[in-house]
Parts: C-alpha cells; structure tokens; sequence
C-alpha cells in the first residue's frame, strides 16, 4: 500500500472546529466519568444485600472470584429477539460470551435486553410512528441494564437500525466502562434487491399482484442475518468498524460462517484486556476523531441518512456537538468508493468479498481522508487494524493486510479513483428551512428539479392519488407532519415505488418532507428531514398546491418561490382534531407522548433527553 497522506485540509478544519464547538461538554463529561471510574470496584463498594443480589445466579467459584479476587464482571446487553432476522443469531451467544469468559477467569451475566422492532415489518403502518423514538428508549433501557453498576466492562449485542444507536448512546453514559459492539452478519444473498425493487415497481404499475410481490420479497429475506441492502442496518456496521468499536472485520461475516464464533469470542478478550489500559474506556475512545471517522465513512459508502440524525445524537451522548454543516463540508472531498444497492447493483455481502469496510478504510487512510491514530477497541490504532479476518491453521482468527486494490471494482474503488469525487450527501437551504439529500443514487439530470407542489399530509394520501392516476405530470410531492413532534417521524419507504414509477415514465417529481427515507430513497430526489419541521412552526405548514418549488442539489438550495409578504398573509394550516388523534392514539403511541413534545429537531439528532 502506499503511504498514508496527511490528514486532508478539511477533515482537520471539520474536526477542529468540532473540538472548538464541543470544548466546554466534552469536558464536563470527561470529568463525569474520571469521577465515576475513580471509585471502588462494585463489590466492594456496594452494600452486602445489593452485592448479594446482584451474584446471586453465579456458580460459587465465580461469586468467590469477583469478591476475593476481583475477578472482572462483563455486563452484556443484548437486543435479542427472534422477529429481526439479524438479532435472531444472539440467541447463542450469551453461552459462548460466558464459556470465553470463565476462560478468562472473568464471568458473564447478561444484564438486560433493550427492545428493537424490525422497520421492515412496522414499514408504512401505525408502530413506525414508534421508530424513532424507539433509539432513546433503547438507550434508557441500555442504561438500565448496565446501572446494576456491579460490572467492569460492556458487551454490547445489537445491529439494526435505531438499536446500535440507541445502544451506543445508552453505553456512552457509562462511558467509563470499556464496551465492544458484537455482530452476528448478513444474510446470505437471496433475490437481488434491483430484482425486488422492480417487482414492487411492477406491482406499483399494476402489472403484477400480490401473490408474485410476496414471492420476491420473502425470496430476499430468507434467513438469519441482516438484509442484504446498505441501508442504515449494515451502515451502522460500516460505521462501527470506522469507529474502532469491532473486533476488526466483524460486520459482515455470515452468523454460520466459521469465523463467527471466534470473532464472538475475540470482543471478550478484547473487552478485558481494555481494562487495563489508560484510555481504554468507551468516553474516551469515542473523541472527536472518531466521530468524523464515522461521518467520513457514512459519506465514502453512501450510508443511509439516518445517520445525520443518530450520530448528531451519539455525539452528543459523548459530550460532542456536530450539524448538518459539518456533514456538508465533509461530503465535498469525501469521495464515493462504494456502489451497494440501492447506490448500486450489488449487496453487502459483494462489498465484503470485494474488500469490505478494511478496504474502505485503508483506502481512506491512505488519501488522508480519515484519523489513523484514534485508538480502537483492540488496543491498536485504526491504521494499524485495517485488516482481513481468516482463520488460521489451529482454528483461530487470523489478520491479513488488506490488498490495495478492489477485488471487484464494479463495487468498490481506491479514493484516488472513485465512483464520485464527492460523498453524495448535499444540505439543502432556503426559506423552507434546511434539509439533506442523498443523491449518490440520483441521476445526474434529476439533481435540479422545478415544479408546483401537490401537498400531502400522509403518505397513504399520495399513494392513492398516484393509484388514482392523478399525478401524471412534473411536481413536487410535499408530505409534512410528519417530523418528530408530530407522529415520530416515520419513514417514508411506501413513496419510493410510487415515486419511482412516475420518474420513469419521464416526469421529473421529487421529495420534500420533514419525515425520513433513510438509506433507501433510491433514484428519487428527496429533501427530507427538513428543520423545522412543519408542527413546529416551519414553513413547510404553509405551503399550497401550486406553490412552486426548487429543489436544486447542484447549488444546496431548497426554495419556495413564494414572497415573503404572502408567506406572512398566511395563516399556519392545522391539522384537525381527527387527524392528530389517528396519529398519536392507538398501537401504544400514547405511551410516547412525553417524547414528542420534548423531542428536538431532526438537525439536533431528534433527542428527547437534552
């Protein structure tokens, strides 16, 4: 491999005006937890009933070890369950973490399960409106389990969406325990997600029914494992390697693979061993470098955007304040050295055997487009932890260098001769307020999009239209109330083949929302998240049918072209009583009250605890 450049004038500009901004909370949270780390080992801090309580399940021999002999307790939190087809492999793995562990002379106890609900199930109907909301509780519930504050170190067992999040959040707030996240991988490859997608275009036409749609779709989720598309499932994975908080190469090996247990087995080890070393916490590994590690990563693979929510709001849990134009700065010399569906044809398991995230990260390192020197949960610094996982001859983990150049080049490329020379994620300005694109997978000539408004305030409204054939010409779909305060901003995937359609047949339609469509938005231009959302005095409550629109991602503007003087005229469009109700009541969505009126902007990382 050639020599890494210097860092590149951008990323160390973005990271120090990160440090700047954060200066006074990154502080005050190291001091928390220099406070905290600097007690008593639980046992011997705690009263003899709590400690009783607390090893009350282990056998003798270890209950003696960790009171005699201060035997390290790891505390592991799963996200188990058998509706994720992800999460379904951690069935077994508290069995394994325990039997490595006693190895070790340290002991196991699963400290608590967080709840984590399968987007692809909840998709288009009522518990999507829980989604969001589901990262914080999962977080509160992370914290939960791990304020037993009997244990010496983290195991944390979650992969999906709002769950690694969540969970990561949750754990920075015991960010003086060391913590590794443990995958359990992809599935294997079914149906090809271009192939899916165009049944549910078909279907969308007409031309298809039901019966030939469920086919596909259960031939592409077919077994244990995460799905196969980049969406923000497998991003975050990217995400975490980039951050260090894997055993090296973990992400994307299949949960039967044979590298699997002894991958599971290596985060135990390498959790203890973190103990001993200055640093090694999970506060302090999580700096500012490893923030823009992560952003730098999201933006190289063409990541889901949920990320410019989730990882505004793990920042923050760290004591680290990033924005939208943080992102922005670092999309234009980021380049695209990823093309996995919906960016592309192929699918995370093509990504990895073309080189996966080591190659990612190699390629990045070497353009001095990402911070080498952040320390990782292995000890080692992320330069020298790019690596290739095999086994070895006596049934181990092996590390090999990864090679420097792709094994597939129609998937992944070298930084210095990319897909794109830019990330693929474009912030959005104007008198709506501000909102994000991802256009990697957008063609060229629907980047600038001019067009009236037809205004929807559900995403089942514009989808009976289109069934209707009412939206046969240019415009631009507006579908709003549906941020954070006002039904937990769901995600609007239902859009994509209507949209997709449309698109096709030569119209040039485009997105704006202040909901979400994540890493799956596809060809389709979509302002989303747009700040400040609609019920919370945005404009975008004062838009009209006719209003004329430009979405342009060439320039970064997203414009109403109506003046500010008729604007003022007129007034905020309500939602009525019937329709509020329809959103907030029912499928336990009063429970989340609370939240949404605490919840901050999707900008602000949509948090409900600052």
């Amino acid at each position: 491999m050639p020599s890494p450049k210097t860092l590149h004038p951008t990323i160390s500009l973005v990271t120090d005006r990160i440090r700047a901004r954060s200066k006074t909370e990154r502080a005050d949270y190291l001091a928390k937890l220099a406070r905290v780390a600097a007690r008593r080992q639980g046992p011997k801090r705690m009263g003899c009933a709590n400690v009783a309580h607390a090893l009350a399940t282990l056998p003798d021999k270890q209950r003696l070890a960790v009171l005699d002999e201060r035997a390290p307790n790891i505390g592991v939190v799963t996200a188990y369950n058998d509706v994720l087809s992800a999460h379904h492999p951690y069935e077994s793995y508290p069995a394994i973490l325990r039997d490595e562990a006693q190895r070790c002379g340290a002991s196991v106890q699963v400290a608590g399960g967080v709840p984590a609900m399968c987007d692809g199930v909840t998709q288009g109907y009522p518990g999507m409106e829980l989604s969001l909301f589901s990262r914080d509780t999962i977080a509160m519930s992370t914290a939960i389990a791990l304020s037993h504050d009997v244990f010496d170190a983290a195991l944390l067992l979650g992969i999906c969406d709002k769950i690694v999040p969540g969970m990561l959040i949750g754990a920075l707030h015991f960010g003086h325990l060391p913590a590794v996240f443990v995958p359990a991988g992809p599935m294997a490859s079914g149906l090809s997600n271009s192939e899916k997608s165009k049944v549910r275009e078909e279907h969308a036409k007409g031309l298809v029914g039901r019966e030939a749609l469920l086919s596909a779709e259960m031939a592409a989720y077919h077994g244990p494992g995460t799905c196969t598309f980049y969406g923000t499932a497998n991003s975050n994975q990217m995400l975490l390697e980039a951050m260090g908080l894997h055993v090296p190469s973990a992400a994307f090996v299949h949960p039967q693979d044979p590298r699997r247990e002894p991958l599971t087995r290596a985060a135990v080890r390498a959790v203890l061993a973190l103990r001993s070393e200055p640093g090694g916490n999970l506060g302090a590994i999580v700096d500012e470098r490893c923030i823009v590690n992560a952003m730098v990563a999201l933006l190289a693979t063409g990541g889901s955007t949920n990320h410019l929510i989730h990882w505004v709001a793990v920042a923050r849990a760290a004591g680290i304040v990033i924005d939208w134009g943080d992102f922005d700065a670092l999309s234009s010399v980021v380049p695209l050295v990823a093309r996995v569906y919906p960016n592309g044809e192929a699918d995370v398991n093509d990504f990895e055997r073309a080189g996966g995230p080591a190659f990612v990260l190699r390629t990045l390192l070497d353009e001095g487009l990402a911070h080498g020197d952040v320390r990782t949960v292995t000890g080692e610094s992320l330069a020298s932890q790019c690596k290739r996982v095999a086994l070895g001859d006596d049934g181990g983990l092996a590390f090999h260098d990864v090679a420097s150049t792709s094994g597939d080049e129609r998937v992944l490329r070298c930084a210095s001769a990319p897909f794109s020379p830019t990330g693929g994620l474009v912030l959005l300005q104007g008198n709506l307020g501000r909102a994000v694109m991802k256009v990697s997978a957008v063609p060229e000539d629907r980047h600038v999009i001019e067009a009236p408004a037809i205004v929807f305030e559900a995403q089942e409204e514009l989808t009976k239209a289109f069934e209707r054939g009412e939206l046969e010409r240019d415009f631009v779909a507006v579908v709003r109330f549906q941020g954070p305060r006002a039904n937990g901003m769901p995600e609007l995937h239902k859009l994509t083949p209507s949209l997709s359609v449309l698109q096709s047949k030569g119209f040039r339609v485009a997105l704006v929302t202040d909901g979400r469509m994540s890493g799956a938005s596809g060809k389709v231009p979509a302002a989303i998240h747009l700040s400040p959302e609609a019920l919370a005095g945005g404009r975008l409550a004062l838009v009209r049918d006719g209003d004329v629109i430009r979405v342009d991602a060439k320039a970064g503007v997203l414009e109403l072209r109506v003046s500010d003087e008729e604007l003022a005229a007129r007034s905020a469009i309500e939602r009525s009583a019937e329709r509020n109700l329809e959103h907030t009541t029912g499928y336990g969505r009063e429970l989340f009250a609370g939240l949404r009126r605490n919840v901050t902007s999707a900008e602000e990382g949509a948090i409900t605890w600052k």
